[in-house]
């Protein structure tokens, strides 16, 4: 299978980078292909619609997307709708690190998704 992960690269903390590269490992170790963009997506673009036309590509040629939610990441969010809009089957990642908020909020969403 081929898995996207949906992830925060610019803000996310060292911490986070192993959580998620740990994910990917165990993904990789079952035999899915997946595509980590802070290691498959080629970051160089100063304006980042590059990157976010190679992520759309890699999410369309995915079989699901795995979210690792960050609530602060924009680059996330953005990749998020594009995956709701293709009808793609989302998985969320870290759902032990995602807590539900009192009023709507793409946490929420995540959380009802993932039932």
């Amino acid at each position: 299978m081929r898995i996207f992960l949906i992830c925060p690269v610019r803000g996310a903390t060292p911490d986070e980078l192993s959580m998620m590269e740990k994910y990917v490992q165990g993904l990789e170790s079952s035999g899915h292909v997946v595509h980590w963009p802070p290691r498959d997506t080629d970051q160089r673009d100063p304006i980042g619609l590059r990157i976010c036309g190679d992520n759309r590509q890699a999410i369309v040629d995915a079989n699901e997307v795995h979210v690792w939610w960050s609530p602060t990441s924009m680059g996330s969010l953005f990749d998020l709708g594009m995956a709701f809009a293709l009808e793609k089957k989302i998985v969320l990642a870290n759902f032990d690190r995602v807590e539900r908020t009192p009023n709507k909020s793409f946490s929420n969403v995540l959380l009802e998704l993932a039932k």
